[in-house]
């Protein structure tokens, strides 16, 4: 039987990254930022929620087509529109509840809606949700559609449980928290479908991120440590760029993919170092 190096059509670069640990750390740390980001821009600057939409969704615009003319993964691009993308999504969400009165519950059942459909068209096209397959514009353009979402619906879905429940910022995020280690365990040792298991997390992680960001930069009196928005975001952003510099020097090869003569992924690696695809990809 031959190797899927030999049978492949064609080799691509994947234009996202693997799911590692850091990974998970440096997303963790954009949805903290985003919260804190959002509330300074719209409070302490005094912007207002329509001023501060606006100019960050061009802002997203712009590093999206950064992002878009890579054609493969760069950290720093790949990163950078992940934090602008979770600045927007709050502000979207923000301004639904804020300036449109839409009820937190309406608004979490929208985005569940709006997300679900999108990944129904991205099946419905492509064939696949594999976040080891984005080589193409119109892949790539489901992906972020899809991060888009998952911020204002982690978002919204947060504030609701906070508003619902007011179990306090530090209680909000230890319960996000065990809803994600919860579906770690399913994932490592039950079985849970790769792909579901990513984008549930991917979901959970705004408002895990969001809890903590709010319990670092709110006042005392509201529950928080009162360090500010200001410090806060210096804080994360700070980190985020550690993080992106260390992954770009670490970064030792672009992750090729082999594509089968129907578009399906047979190995995807780094360099010559292809392994073949199952069920993951």
């Amino acid at each position: 039987m031959p190797a899927a190096t030999e049978i492949a059509k064609a080799f691509v670069y994947n234009r996202v990254p693997r799911v590692t640990a850091d990974f998970w750390l440096i997303k963790l740390m954009a949805v903290t930022m985003g919260e804190t980001a959002a509330d300074y821009l719209n409070m302490q600057m005094g912007l207002g929620l329509t001023a501060t939409s606006l100019i960050m969704s061009a802002i997203l615009a712009g590093a999206l087509v950064w992002q878009f003319a890579q054609k493969k993964y760069v950290p720093a691009t790949y990163w950078l529109s992940v934090v602008l993308i979770s600045v927007v999504g709050t502000l979207i969400t923000d301004n639904l509840v804020d300036n449109f009165n839409v009820p937190l519950l309406d608004t979490t059942i929208a985005f569940s809606i709006a997300l679900a459909l999108t990944f129904l068209l991205w099946f419905q096209t492509e064939r696949t949700l594999s976040i080891h397959s984005i080589f193409t514009n119109r892949r790539e353009g489901f992906y972020w559609l899809a991060i888009l979402f998952t911020f204002a619906l982690g978002t919204a879905a947060g504030d609701l449980v906070a508003e619902k429940f007011a179990l306090g910022y530090l209680a909000t995020g230890i319960l996000f928290a065990m809803i994600i280690i919860s579906l770690s365990v399913g994932y490592f040792f039950l079985d849970l479908n790769p792909i579901l298991g990513f984008w549930l997390v991917y979901i959970l992680t705004r408002p895990l991120g969001a809890s903590f960001g709010d319990l670092m930069s709110q006042p005392a009196q509201y529950g928080g440590l009162g360090l500010g928005t200001i410090i806060t975001s210096a804080i994360f952003l700070a980190a985020i760029v550690t993080i992106v510099a260390f992954m770009s020097l670490r970064h030792g090869g672009d992750e090729l993919v082999a594509v089968g003569q129907d578009g399906e992924v047979l190995a995807v690696g780094e360099g010559k170092k292809l392994i073949a695809a199952n069920d993951e990809f």
